[in-house]
């Protein structure tokens, strides 16, 4: 579903204008319009920008010229516009609008007290490390290191060896 012709009038005004070389050089600007749709198609669907389908311009023109629109804020004017539109055509209540918490989904772990899947435990380096010298499996006893064994030798005297063993 591309942009009808009632609501490119609305939102062509915003769109910035494309700059051209003074020498005319260099390759030409994609039509707005169908790059404009084919952003649309995008978020509507959600796809990838590269299963973008060829009744657009390509989707690194429809990416490149995304990312342009939005770092200067053009889809907030062009929301702005056509809610008003919305609101002169009696589309658009104000005094019916409500926030409704039920719907909105939020992630797993957001809280702290959250309860976590009795399948899947935390992944942190941090907790794995913790639970090593928590773990009450660990060996109490402090371990020989290279430094013990070179000024500790493991026989200092044969002598007192009990000679049964």
């Amino acid at each position: 579903m591309d942009l009808k012709d009632e609501q490119w009038n609305l939102i062509e005004s915003i769109l910035p204008e494309l700059p051209t070389r003074p020498d005319k050089r260099g390759r030409p600007w994609q039509d707005s319009r169908a790059v404009m749709n084919g952003i649309l198609w995008i978020l509507r669907t959600g796809a990838p920008w590269k299963d973008l389908p060829d009744r657009y311009p390509p989707y690194q023109t429809c990416h490149r010229r995304f990312q342009l629109l939005a770092k200067n804020k053009v889809f907030e004017k062009i929301l702005r516009v056509l809610a008003q539109d919305l609101k002169d055509r009696g589309g658009l209540d104000l005094r019916e609008c409500f926030i409704d918490g039920s719907f909105a989904g939020a992630k797993k772990g957001v809280l702290p007290w959250a309860k976590l899947n009795a399948g899947r435990g935390p992944r942190s380096w941090q907790l794995q490390t913790a639970l090593v010298f928590l773990s009450p499996y660990i060996s109490k006893a402090p371990l020989r290191t290279k430094r013990d064994w070179l000024q500790k030798p493991l026989l200092k005297d044969l002598s007192k060896i009990d000679p049964k063993y």
